[in-house]
């Protein structure tokens, strides 16, 4: 809204750069509403006192994911990065990782960690990550 110079205001929307949030005003203000497919079960005082018949909660339920059987079985996540066995990584997993102390004379090797073995009880989620690739499997 903006003052004109007789001093009536402006009444028209604000532009999409002017508003405070400018998801809400997309490319059409005047966007409709779209109810939902069933209607909406414990909203009135009978629902809420009486029960809701078991067709009516099946017909809400969503499948499962997992049931649907794509995957390979170890696991089965649709939904994350990888599984716990990966065949991107080694199957074998490296301990704890020292810092191994370089000549400052040679600039090609800036890090690098020795395996000094799994520590005694239990390794951080970190140390877990860790895992050997043997040399002819980098790529």
């Amino acid at each position: 809204m903006s003052g004109s110079d007789d001093g009536s205001w402006d009444e028209s929307l604000l532009a999409a750069e002017e508003s405070l949030d400018d998801e809400e005003v997309g490319v059409d203000p005047d966007e409709g509403y779209s109810p939902p497919d069933r209607p909406a079960w414990g909203i009135t005082d009978r629902e809420i006192g009486g029960h809701e018949s078991l067709s009516r909660r099946l017909s809400r339920e969503v499948p499962d994911v997992s049931a649907l059987g794509d995957g390979d079985g170890i696991g089965d996540s649709t939904d994350t990065d990888g599984e716990p066995i990966d065949d991107q990584v080694g199957a074998e997993r490296s301990g704890r990782l020292v810092f191994v102390d370089l000549d400052d004379s040679d600039p090609g090797e800036d890090f690098v960690a020795r395996d000094v073995g799994i520590d005694g009880r239990a390794a951080s989620a970190e140390e877990a990550a860790v895992h050997i690739v043997p040399d002819g499997d980098r790529a």
